[in-house]
C-alpha cells in the first residue's frame, strides 16, 4: 500500500501524519526520523485494524505542488 504523508516543522522537531489514516501521527528530530516513525505507526495501525476485523482505509489522498508568485 502507498499512503500520502505530510511532514511539518513543529518547533524543534518534525511531525508527520497520513491524511487517509486519522489519528496516525508521529514525530522525529529530523524529517527522516519523522518519516521512519510514521512508517512504523502506519504498519502498527494497519495491523491493529486487521486484528480487529476492521477495513483498511483506501489510500485516496493526492499530493500536488503549485507555484505562486511571492
Amino acid at each position: 500500500m502507498r499512503y500520502a504523508i505530510v511532514i511539518e516543522k513543529a518547533g524543534n522537531n518534525f511531525s508527520a501524519y497520513a491524511p487517509d489514516l486519522p489519528g496516525c501521527v508521529a514525530t522525529g528530530a529530523t524529517i527522516e526520523e519523522a518519516e521512519a516513525q510514521l512508517r512504523e505507526a502506519i504498519e502498527f495501525h494497519l495491523a491493529g485494524l486487521q486484528e480487529d476485523g476492521l477495513p483498511i482505509p483506501p489510500a485516496t489522498s493526492q499530493v500536488e505542488y503549485i507555484e505562486v508568485a511571492a
